[in-house]
């Protein structure tokens, strides 16, 4: 049986994270992924002859710099390139908002749908900014991992009291106020105008089941804006190459330092022996031993069909079964002939205008009422979308002249009330391809190809439960020490040796890498009495 140091289950950019640490470090790693390709949700494909599409997720730029940098992956091919303007918010009258890279700028901008706003913005976008940064700051606490009742480290504490009180008597106080707030609510209290509130807003709800009125979409808007943000907005960029250069980047940093990668290699189940992780067995009945495994795999996918469950405690898979991993998002990646031409009173928008993240939900009304329809159950035919056209940051992504368009469409629920997504897929599709001619009319007649995901399409490709890309819902009650479940945000599990590294884990989702960044981080700090069960 062979055997090494530390098996991964899953080539997603956190799992790679995580070999390429534990192989620069010595270790022998072997990186399992169930696909025929690696990076999981950070995946380019073709969809269409010579259009390269991300078919997951398609911004990378919150990626950690500190991890970029330690793991020199601009040396394994790694750019980044920035967004145009920040946000470009169609409206259907042609009244559209632009939100562009120059502060004063959009201060000007926002001064033409209310001045009061363009008055208020400056010191929104300081407080905001500010409290994110604490905010990481805070993310980079070691969590209690359940293990062990000395497990949260009093010093730690007293860092982050120290930090926290840098922040200024004010901002302690905004910062306990605003975390658990809605987002509407807290937009309420600066600005009158529903188009730069529902902008703002979008970031506050991605990935998630509710609307902008829920409590707590404030703490996730900050979850998002302490990754990468520019005057109170994500400023998160492309990747040079389509968004699967950063797994490859990681893949070859891991594979220099001596990690094994093998691809069309699904693990059936993870093997425990007196509560210790001893290694995997493939679904072509292959065992594999090693000291310690890590799953990039979501939690209730690890924990509740990877593992035997006799090995778990009842009350433990009780809370396991009990995370919120509802699906509520649908991918749609269109082959264009030409560049969308959106509504603006002054013409159509221009190449420049389009080549950040367009916004469609042009209220916070809208933005709630199309959350409505998923918690009923049903699909919203007026969605949320959030639009990039990467071909026209990278132009090699798509013959000359042609675009690439890529769509994230929510309030789409996994669970339909009334018949499935294998019959409801191509609906969704008109129904998105339909918004989007409203706004940029003869959009249609540009269609050359059309890929349409489902929530169950995302869980059957990517392997993600409920098709959650998350892995769990941003939630008050599902971060922190609560991450993925009370008093196991440390990664381990009750299984010795063996650890979860995926956005199921703190600090949470996004492209970050910095699950991975710290579950490695323990793994070596722990390894001396890790390495006694051969």
């Amino acid at each position: 049986m062979q055997h090494y140091d530390a098996i991964l289950v899953g080539a997603g950019h956190n799992g790679l994270v995580t070999a390429a640490y534990l192989a620069r470090s010595g270790k022998k790693v072997l990186v399992l992924e169930r696909r025929s390709m690696i990076g999981g949700i950070a995946a380019t494909e073709e969809i269409f002859p010579a259009f390269k599409c991300s078919t997951g997720a398609h911004l990378a730029g919150s990626f950690s710099h500190e991890i970029s940098a330690e793991l020199e992956l601009q040396k394994h091919g790694l750019k980044l390139l920035s967004l145009g303007p920040l946000v470009f918010a169609p409206q259907l009258d042609g009244d559209s908002l632009l939100i562009p890279q120059d502060p004063a700028k959009i201060v000007e901008e926002i001064a033409r749908f209310s001045r009061a706003d363009a008055e208020k913005f400056p010191s929104f976008c300081s407080l905001i900014n500010q409290l994110a940064r604490f905010l990481r700051e805070l993310n980079g606490l070691p969590l209690p991992d359940g293990t062990s009742a000395g497990s949260f480290k009093l010093w730690e504490l007293v860092k982050v009291g120290v930090k926290f009180h840098r922040l200024g008597k004010k901002e302690m106080y905004e910062f306990l106020r605003i975390l658990p707030m809605s987002i509407a609510d807290l937009l309420g209290e600066w600005f009158e105008n529903e188009t730069l509130k529902a902008a703002i807003a979008g970031s506050a709800i991605l990935n998630s089941f509710v609307g902008p009125r829920a409590q707590g979409t404030a703490y996730v808007l900050l979850h998002y804006l302490s990754r990468s943000s520019y005057a109170g907005f994500r400023s998160a960029g492309f990747i040079s190459g389509g968004i699967n250069q950063l797994p490859q980047a990681l893949a070859q940093t891991a594979r220099q330092h001596g990690a094994e990668i093998r691809t069309d290699a699904e693990v059936a189940q993870i093997i425990t022996q007196n509560g210790a992780a001893k290694g995997v067995v493939l679904k072509n009945g292959d065992d594999i031993s090693a000291s310690v495994v890590i799953s990039n795999a979501d939690p209730k996918r690890t924990l509740l069909h990877l593992v035997e469950p006799t090995y778990l405690d009842p009350h433990f898979l009780l809370q396991v079964k009990n995370i919120r991993a509802r699906g509520t998002v649908a991918k749609i990646n269109f082959a264009l002939d030409t560049l969308p031409q959106f509504k603006r009173k002054a013409g159509n928008s221009s190449a420049a205008e389009l080549s950040g993240i367009v916004h469609i939900g042009p209220s916070l009304e809208y933005l709630e009422r199309a959350a409505d329809d998923a918690k009923y159950g049903r699909f919203s035919k007026a969605p949320f979308l959030e639009i990039t056209i990467p071909s026209l940051v990278d132009p090699t992504l798509a013959p000359t002249g042609k675009h690439v368009m890529s769509v994230w469409m929510q309030s789409a629920p996994y669970h339909l009330k009334e018949g499935n997504w294998n019959d409801q897929r191509q609906a969704l599709g008109d129904s998105v391809t339909d918004i989007i001619e409203n706004y940029a009319p003869g959009f249609k007649n540009s269609i050359l190809h059309r890929q349409v995901l489902t929530p169950l399409d995302l869980e059957q490709t990517f392997g993600v439960t409920g098709g959650h890309l998350d892995h769990a819902e941003l939630a008050l009650d599902q971060i922190f020490f609560m991450r993925p479940i009370p008093g196991w945000a440390g990664y381990r599990t009750p299984i010795d040796n063996l650890y979860l590294c995926g956005s199921g884990t703190h600090p949470g989702g996004g492209i970050s890498g910095l699950p991975g960044y710290y579950v490695a981080k323990k793994i070596l700090q722990n390894w001396p009495r890790q390495t006694d069960r051969p």
